[in-house]
C-alpha cells in the first residue's frame, strides 16, 4: 500500500466546505476552492473534517463533496467519514470510498467518552469497512478523549491499512515514544498547524493543517527546508507564520471562521458557517488583510513564490 508520506505527500489541507448565500452547499465553489488548493501546491485534500464542517452536513451532501472534488482535482483527497457512531461510520467509510476518494480520515469517537477498548473496536471497524489507506484523527480538545499512545500503537501494528496518525493531541514528547514502538512506515502529521516544525523535529512527515489554505508555500517550504537540513531556515517560516497561527482560531471566531474569512479575501466566497458556528465578527477581514500582506512581503524576503 506504501506509507502515509509516499501516497500524500507532505502538505494536506484540511478543506472548509463552501455554502451559498442561503447556507445551502455549493459543490461549484467548493471545487474550485480543491482547485486552487491544488494550484497553490498541496499534496492532498481532507474533506468534510473538522473545518470542513461536517457536524452540518448530511450524509448527501458529504458524499456529493467527496465525488465531486475527487473528479475535479489530479491530488489524492482524504473522505472525513467518521463520527461517534461507529455503524454509521462504517456505513459513510464504505460510500466514500466508493465515491472516488483515495484515503479515510477516521476521527476519535466524540462526545460518548468511550474506554480505550471501545475506540479500539471503533477503529477497527471503520478500518474493516475499506481496503483505503486510514489516516486516525486524535484530536482530544474536540473529542473529549485521548486516544492512549498504547491504543494507536496496538492498531498501527495490527491494521494493514492503518497508515498514519493526524496528531492534534498536543504532547510532541508523547508522540516521539509513540513513534519509536510502532512499526516502521507508519507516519504521523501534525495537526496543529503551530506545532509542525516541533512534530517534524520528532519524526513528523508533513502537516494536515488550516493555515495552508493561505500560506501552502510556506509551510511547503518549511517541511522542505527542514528534511534538506536547513533548520534555521525552516525556523524562520516558522516564526513567519505564527500571525496565521494566531489568526486561524480564537474564542471570538473559531474555525473554520477565519479561513472563510480568508478565502472571501482570496476571491474564494465560501460563505458563512452553518450554525452553531455562524457568522464571525466584523473585524476578521481586516485581519485577515493584514496576516496576507505580511506573508506577501516575507515571501519577498524569504524568496518563497506566492500568488494570490
Amino acid at each position: 500500500m506504501g506509507t502515509a508520506a509516499d501516497l500524500f505527500g507532505p502538505v494536506i489541507t484540511a478543506m472548509v466546505t463552501a455554502f451559498d448565500d442561503e447556507g445551502a452547499l455549493d459543490v461549484d465553489k467548493t471545487v474550485g476552492i480543491a482547485r486552487f488548493l491544488q494550484a497553490q501546491g498541496n499534496t492532498a485534500l481532507v474533506l468534510t473534517g473538522t473545518t470542513g464542517e461536517a457536524s452540518t452536513l448530511t450524509d448527501d451532501e458529504k458524499i456529493a463533496i467527496w465525488e465531486s472534488v475527487a473528479a475535479a482535482v489530479t491530488i489524492p483527497v482524504l473522505a472525513g467519514s467518521g463520527s461517534n457512531d461507529t455503524a454509521h461510520s462504517v456505513h459513510m467509510t464504505a460510500s466514500a470510498e466508493r465515491a472516488g476518494a483515495a484515503g479515510i480520515l477516521a476521527v476519535a469517537p466524540y462526545y460518548n467518552r468511550p474506554a480505550q477498548s471501545g475506540m479500539a473496536g471503533h477503529f477497527r471497524a471503520v478500518a474493516g469497512a475499506t481496503k483505503l489507506p486510514v489516516v486516525l484523527y486524535d484530536i482530544p480538545v474536540r473529542t473529549g478523549r485521548k486516544v492512549a499512545a498504547d491504543t494507536i500503537v496496538a492498531l498501527a501494528n495490527e491494521l494493514p491499512n492503518l497508515v498514519a496518525l493526524k496528531d492534534a493531541a498536543g504532547s510532541p514528547a508523547a508522540t516521539a515514544e509513540l513513534l519509536g514502538l510502532a512499526k516502521r512506515g507508519f507516519d504521523v502529521y501534525s495537526g496543529d498547524d503551530s506545532l509542525t516544525l516541533p512534530l517534524l523535529s520528532i519524526g513528523a512527515v508533513g502537516v494536515i493543517g488550516v493555515a495552508t489554505h493561505w500560506a501552502t508555500p510556506f509551510f511547503a517550504a518549511m517541511v522542505e527546508s527542514f528534511f534538506a537540513g536547513d533548520v534555521a531556515r525552516a525556523a524562520e517560516i516558522n516564526r513567519v507564520l505564527v500571525p496565521s497561527y494566531n489568526f486561524e482560531t480564537s474564542e471570538a471566531a473559531p474555525n473554520p471562521i477565519p479561513t472563510k474569512a480568508m478565502m472571501s479575501l482570496l476571491g474564494h466566497v465560501a460563505g458563512d458557517c452553518r450554525l452553531p458556528l455562524g457568522k464571525g465578527p466584523d473585524w476578521l477581514a481586516e485581519k485577515a488583510a493584514g496576516v496576507l500582506a505580511g506573508l506577501v512581503d516575507a515571501g519577498a524576503e524569504l524568496d518563497i513564490k506566492v500568488s494570490y
